[in-house]
Parts: structure tokens; C-alpha cells; sequence
């Protein structure tokens, strides 16, 4: 069961311990109610915001849905029953199916923000609070609102990871940090629960201030004191260790420049307050990263990635805003949330529609020579070409805050959004292009997004000659100090595919930059380098000032453990030591027993590798990769039926993972099982129908029982990734066979590969 005592801090979430002169002072955390007396203002301000709402206990306030026994079908095609909402007496009630496939009756226990939808959630037993997949849409009737509607449709299986009762609807682990405040998850691993704390239940006061026991004392002293110091504490942040203060002061017209200037930048600690749930990140310690100045100190960022970002950083999937931000020159020019929101309504301190005019003149801005829209208009709001809008959760509408300039051009060429179609959508970026082109003749934003064509290519199948040329062109995006730090970052981890003079340079010359996403991008670069140049560029990373740079690095140089010396050893164990650790913090995911599974492989420590596998798949049995790495280590060992049987477990625990029957065709492929082989990677090839390498793989194992069906297998392998090794793989099998089809196949490989393998190909056909 939650606790949520009134007065008291738990765990170390935002534990902080300022020492002076020679003594030291633990913060506590007292409450929001502490703070009404000398801040009424800001008080009301919070009452009814986002913050305030984010989470509350389920009472007749809070909840907003209707459960009048109100009902909505289910996605569920194996069942027709429906879901109802309902009341026993003070109490609010869902029915719907479980994790063993019935309906039961769970008690909605806590609601989960208010607009434009509230979430519900249900406490079970062992400490678990799951998110129900339906959500009550609160907008008004007008807008579509008033009703229930199903956020996963699409996860309705007990296997799906967004299925209710599994960790991606557990708030403990994924939501509790940001949405409650001074949260200890407290996840017990012997009997696999959880007995989760906070001071306030919600986003309130001391989530962003701190622990405020010192500034209550400040306060009541500070009246009548006039010293630099009171008892001894410092008093230049009035009890408080965070910064939350704006980084410029004063912003100055200068020279012709259109946007007004920083007259000078002050350090400022608001944007990683703000950071530490405005992001997609991992947490992987109770460090306090805000008093550190570091966001590794406490959170890993994720970094403009495919799965996360389009080529061109605009965001795709959810980043929480950070991410986004750090590309901004909003960012890089000193602005901080607090100068566009207020941080206790949490709402836009002025209109929509002049609120950028604070440092964009509004004679260069606010006209139609710069927009090219009627005045007035929706285009004429500088927020809908540089904010556009991506839609989550059904109908959460958020913006992009990368502040990005359209780039239609760009669009055209490689696929990324066209912000012009977000309100021209019967128009193409043909036509936006066009525009954009005549009324900008001299524009340089694609010149300076070049690295957008570059982030795209790594994303395609790449010959050896077009991979090296990429692989330039990121070095050469890495160094380039004009671009974001996030990007540059991002540049360092996709070359992780290839390791060549220009990469090298470029990751060493990374790991002594004074930006931490750098040095992570850096570490991550390098995972595929030669084992003596990794040893020697990543070791230094060991003792960084930051410790999520310090454990990945531990993790990357962990692989080459066989062959390092005992100094080397002991050189990496303190960082290894401090990875292990970031691990058990989140022992209640599997992810991170498989993390210490794959460290204790690495030291030829097998039977510990074991074992925390295997509690990585009790923990969370639908984790593909954990299964994965069991096999591999039971490969390893020479025991080829543990290595089958465990990856038949996890293929019957995680149906529609891919990776599973593929790899399993290659532990039957080992035992000489090409029948059973065949069998599992075609499951593969179906589960994921782009994989050119699954279809390769398959096409080989083929060969001897259905020489037809693996001429079909190699084609498509071809087909989705050009790659001339796989047309190479179809016409040399059809050459061995002296198929009637090797000439046609020929014909078409011999523009692809160096005239001499064409000639043995046609001796071979002829002989």
C-alpha cells in the first residue's frame, strides 16, 4: 500500500546535504502546506494545474470520468463483453479483463492528471499501482469530449507490454517519479513488491524548490538577522541548494539584429529542474543531478534517435520536451522555461500570439513580410510553423519544442514532416517547397540541417563505399561546434555501425568535451572499435565527474574484461561497481538483471550470468532480450538444448517478438535440425516482414529441402535492402544448382559487383 506520511523525507530522491563550515544540515521535506503563509499567491496559482493534478487520491473531486455504470466495448476480438464504470457508494469501480483472461471488479485507488484526459489507476496487493487502458476524455462535448475511450486498442493480450496489469502500465517504476513528490519506489526483491513512498502525492512545492525544512528556518530567522550566515547556513539561496532563477536577467537590442540579445547568460539550475520529468530518460540513481549541474548525475537522456526523432530532430515518438529543447537556439541563448510558462499555473505567461514578441521584434516578426500569411490567421501564430503539434494519448496534442524553422526542401528529399501540411493537408511539399523557395530565396536553414540527409542514410542498407562516406560525414557533424550539443551527441552514437580513421578521431577528440550528452554519444560510438584503441580512448572516461558517463563507460571497456591486465581491471571496477549498482536501482525490471547478466558473462562468471537471467525473466517474463541472452550464454557453454528450450520459452512468452524464432533457427541450424530451422525463422520472416537479413538467413537454411522457396527467400531479402551480398547469395546458389534462372540472376548482379566475381560465377554456370 502507498505511504504518503505529511512530515519526513524518504529515500534519497531529494535528499540534500549542504555542509558549512564544517557542519551539516539534512533538508526535510515539510509539505506544501508549510508554504501557504509567505506565498499564497503562487499557492493559489498551483491549486487546479497540471502539477496539482497530476495524481490525487479517487474521491468525488478528483474524478472527473463518469462511472454511473457506464460502459465501452472492448477491442478484445475474443470477446464481446463490456468494460463498465461504477460506484459502491463513495467508491469508484472498473470491470474489465485481467491478466488470466476474465473480468473482475478493481477499485479505482488514485486519478492520474485532468486535461485534455484523466487516467485511473488500481492498487493490488503486492504493492503494484497499474494504469487501466481506458481513459475518461475530458474535453467538452463540442470538442469530441465527455467520453470513455480506449488508449492501447491494440494491447489487449496478456503478453503486450502495455497490457494493464505490465510494466508499462506500472506506475511504481514509470510514472510515480515524475507525478509524485519525494518518491522512494522501495521495490523489494525477494518477494517481488513494492512498498512505494511520497511526501505529497502530487507535483507540488518541494518537487522543483527542494526540501524546504532549511528555507522554513531561514524565514523565521532572516527577520532579524543581517550576517552572511544564520546558525551557520548559508544564505544566498535562502535555505534552498536549487538555482531556479533565469539565466538572463536582461535581453538587449543590439546592432540590426532582429531578436533581442542576452545582455549576459548566468548559470541558472530551472531547465534541469524542469529536465527531470520534462524528458525521456532512464533514471539510474538517487543522485541529487540539480545540486551536481549535471542531468547524468541522476537520469541516462535519450538522444535523437530513430526510434524517438525524425532524421531532422523533430520529435516522433514522446520526449517530454528536453530532448527537443537542447536542439533549440532558444536553449543555446540562455531561455528557460519560466520566460514563456508560469511555473505555478503551469500555463503561458502571455497570449499565445505575442508571447514570442518578448524578444522577436514585432515589426520584423509580426508581419507578413516575415510570415507570408493574413494577418491574423492561424499561419500568422508563430507557434504553428515552429512548434507543430504531434498528438499522443488519442487527442493530447503537444508541441515540439525544437523550435524548429519549416523545411519543406528537406521534407521532398527524405521524408521528414512538412510543417506546412499540418494546415494545408490537401497540399504536398512539392507545393510547400515552392512557396517557402520563392519567399526566401536566401535562406540557409537547409545548409545548416545538412546533417539531416546524413542521419537519414544511416537508416538505410548501406555498401561498404556508402557506409565510409556517412561514416565521414558524422565525424565530421560530431565536430562541428555550430551544431547542438544533442546533435552532435546523436552523430557520435550512429557510428557505432563502423569504426575507420575519421570515427576514431572523432570519438577521441569526443570524450574530453565538457558537454556529458557528448561524451555518452562518444561511448556509445565506439562499441564496435578495436579493443586496444577502445581501452585507450573510453578509459579516461572512468573517473568522469558524471556518473551515467562513468557506468556506461564501465559497461562498454566490460567486454573487453578477458583480455585486460590486472591493473586495467582494477581500474574499471569502481565504475563497474557504481553500474552494478545503477542496475539494482532498477532490480524491478528486467532490463537491468539482464544488464548484470551480460556483466558477469563478460568475466567468464557463468553461473552468475545464469542466474540473474533467470531472475530477469521471473521479474518480467515478456522482456525478449533477457531470454536472448540466457541462450547465448548456455550456447556459450556447449549446451545447445538449454540454449533451444529457453528460447522456446521466451517465444511462447513474447509471441510477436521477432527475435526469438530466428534466433531459435539458429540454435537448430547448430544441431543440424534444418527442418525445425526452416520452420522457426519462416515465423520470423512473418512477424517481421522488413527484415532483409531474417529473409537472408532463411533463404540459406532452404536450400536443400526447397531450393524454389529459397530462391524466393534470397529475392526478397534483395528486394527490401539492395544489398548486392544477397542478390550475390541468390545467384550463387543458382549457379551450384545450375538453375535455369542463374543467367537472369547474373545479369542483374554483374552492375553491382567487381567484374572478377562475375567471371567465376559464369565458369562456375558453364562447367
Amino acid at each position: 500500500m502507498i505511504k504518503s506520511p505529511k512530515s519526513a523525507y524518504f529515500g534519497l530522491l531529494f535528499l540534500v546535504l549542504n555542509t558549512f563550515i564544517g557542519q551539516s544540515f539534512a533538508q526535510t521535506f515539510v509539505g506544501s502546506k508549510a508554504c501557504i503563509g509567505c506565498h499564497e499567491k503562487a499557492y493559489q496559482d498551483w491549486q487546479g494545474s497540471h502539477h496539482d493534478m497530476s495524481m490525487k487520491h479517487a474521491d468525488s473531486k478528483s474524478v472527473l470520468g463518469d462511472f454511473n455504470n457506464a460502459t465501452l466495448a472492448t477491442q478484445d476480438k475474443k470477446s464481446d463483453k463490456l468494460n463498465t464504470f461504477f460506484k459502491k457508494g463513495p467508491q469508484f469501480w472498473v470491470n474489465i479483463k485481467g491478466e488470466d483472461g476474465k473480468f473482475h471488479d478493481y477499485q479505482i485507488k488514485y486519478t492520474f492528471g485532468y486535461e485534455p484526459l484523466q487516467q485511473y489507476m488500481v492498487e493490488f496487493d503486492d504493492g503494484r499501482v497499474q494504469l487501466i487502458p481506458f481513459a475518461w476524455d475530458s474535453r467538452v462535448k463540442e470538442e469530441g469530449g465527455q467520453r470513455w475511450f480506449n488508449l492501447y486498442p491494440d494491447m489487449t493480450e496478456k503478453h503486450q507490454e502495455f497490457f494493464w496489469t505490465n510494466t508499462g502500465q506500472n506506475w511504481n517504476y514509470m510514472c510515480a517519479d515524475c507525478h509524485s513528490t519525494n518518491v522512494d519506489k522501495n521495490f523489494d526483491i525477494k518477494t517481488n513488491s513494492y512498498n512505494t513512498t511520497f511526501s505529497e502525492i502530487n507535483v507540488a512545492c518541494e518537487s522543483c524548490h527542494g526540501a524546504a525544512s532549511e528555507h522554513l528556518t531561514w524565514a523565521k530567522q532572516s527577520k532579524d538577522k543581517s550576517e552572511n550566515t544564520i546558525n551557520n547556513m548559508p544564505l544566498d539561496g535562502k535555505g534552498f541548494s536549487h538555482d531556479l532563477s533565469k539565466s538572463v536577467q536582461n535581453w538587449q537590442a543590439k546592432g540590426n539584429k532582429k531578436t533581442l540579445t542576452p545582455k549576459s547568460i548566468e548559470h541558472s539550475q530551472q531547465v534541469l529542474v524542469c529536465a527531470q520529468c520534462h524528458s525521456r530518460r532512464t533514471q539510474v540513481s538517487t543522485n541529487d543531478h540539480v545540486k551536481g549541474n549535471a542531468f547524468g548525475e541522476r537520469y541516462l537522456l535519450d538522444l535523437v534517435s530513430s526510434t524517438n526523432y525524425h532524421p531532422d530532430g523533430q520529435v516522433y515518438n514522446e520526449d517530454f520536451v528536453y530532448g527537443s529543447f537542447l536542439q533549440s537556439k532558444m536553449y543555446k541563448n540562455g531561455v528557460v522555461c519560466s520566460d514563456c510558462h508560469n511555473p505555478h499555473t503551469a500555463q503561458l505567461k502571455l497570449p499565445i500570439e505575442t508571447l514570442c514578441l518578448q524578444c522577436h521584434q514585432s515589426d520584423n516578426y509580426a508581419s507578413t513580410q516575415h510570415h507570408k500569411h493574413p494577418e491574423s490567421s492561424t499561419g500568422a501564430q508563430c507557434v504553428n510553423c515552429h512548434m507543430p503539434e504531434t498528438t499522443y494519448m488519442e487527442i493530447d496534442a503537444r508541441r515540439d519544442h525544437g523550435f524548429h524553422i519549416p523545411t519543406p526542401n528537406l521534407a521532398q528529399k527524405l521524408g521528414t514532416p512538412d510543417t506546412c501540411l499540418s494546415c494545408h493537408e490537401n497540399k504536398d511539399s512539392q507545393w510547400s517547397a515552392s512557396k517557402v523557395n520563392a519567399w526566401y530565396p536566401k535562406s540557409t536553414v537547409e545548409t545548416e540541417k545538412d546533417f539531416v540527409a546524413v542521419f537519414s542514410a544511416i537508416n538505410l542498407a548501406l555498401n561498404e563505399q556508402q557506409l565510409q562516406g556517412v561514416s565521414s560525414e558524422l565525424s565530421r557533424i560530431a565536430q562541428t561546434i555550430s551544431y547542438a550539443g544533442i546533435i552532435r551527441a546523436s552523430a557520435l552514437t550512429k557510428m557505432a555501425s563502423v569504426s575507420n580513421t575519421n570515427t576514431i578521431i572523432a570519438i577521441a577528440r569526443a570524450v574530453k568535451n565538457p558537454d556529458e550528452n557528448i561524451r555518452l554519444g562518444a561511448i556509445e560510438g565506439a562499441q564496435n572499435m578495436a579493443a586496444a584503441e577502445k581501452w585507450r580512448i573510453l578509459s579516461p572516461l572512468l573517473n568522469d565527474k558524471v556518473l551515467s558517463v562513468r557506468i556506461n563507460a564501465a559497461f562498454a571497456l566490460t567486454s573487453l574484461w578477458q583480455n585486460l591486465s590486472v591493473p586495467q581491471k582494477e581500474q574499471l571496477t569502481p565504475a563497474l561497481n557504481e553500474y552494478i549498482e545503477s542496475q539494482h536501482f532498477n532490480n524491478d525490471r528486467s532490463f537491468s538483471h539482464s544488464n548484470r547478466g551480460i556483466i558477469a558473462a563478460y568475466q567468464g562468471q557463468y553461473d552468475q550470468a545464469i542466474k540473474a537471467f533467470k531472475q530477469g525473466i521471473a521479474i518480467e517474463k515478456h522482456f525478449a532480450r533477457t531470454y536472448l541472452n540466457l541462450s547465448q550464454v548456455y550456447y556459450q557453454r556447449g549446451e545447445n538444448q538449454k540454449s533451444i528450450e529457453i528460447l522456446q520459452q521466451g517465444k511462447s512468452a513474447n509471441p510477436d517478438d521477432a527475435s526469438l524464432p530466428y534466433n531459435l533457427g539458429l540454435a537448430y541450424i547448430r544441431v543440424q535440425d534444418k527442418v525445425k530451422a526452416a520452420q522457426a525463422l519462416a515465423i520470423a520472416t512473418q512477424l517481421a516482414p522488413q527484415n532483409s537479413h531474417y529473409f537472408y538467413v532463411y533463404g540459406l537454411s532452404l536450400e536443400q529441402q526447397k531450393p524454389s522457396a529459397a530462391y524466393g527467400a534470397l529475392y526478397q531479402a534483395f528486394q527490401l535492402s539492395n544489398n548486392p551480398q544477397h542478390l550475390y547469395a541468390l545467384c550463387d546458389m543458382q549457379v551450384r544448382h545450375k538453375s535455369g534462372l542463374a543467367k537472369q540472376c547474373l545479369a542483374q548482379l554483374a552492375p553491382l559487383v567487381p567484374s572478377n566475381v562475375m567471371q567465376t560465377l559464369r565458369q562456375q554456370l558453364n562447367q
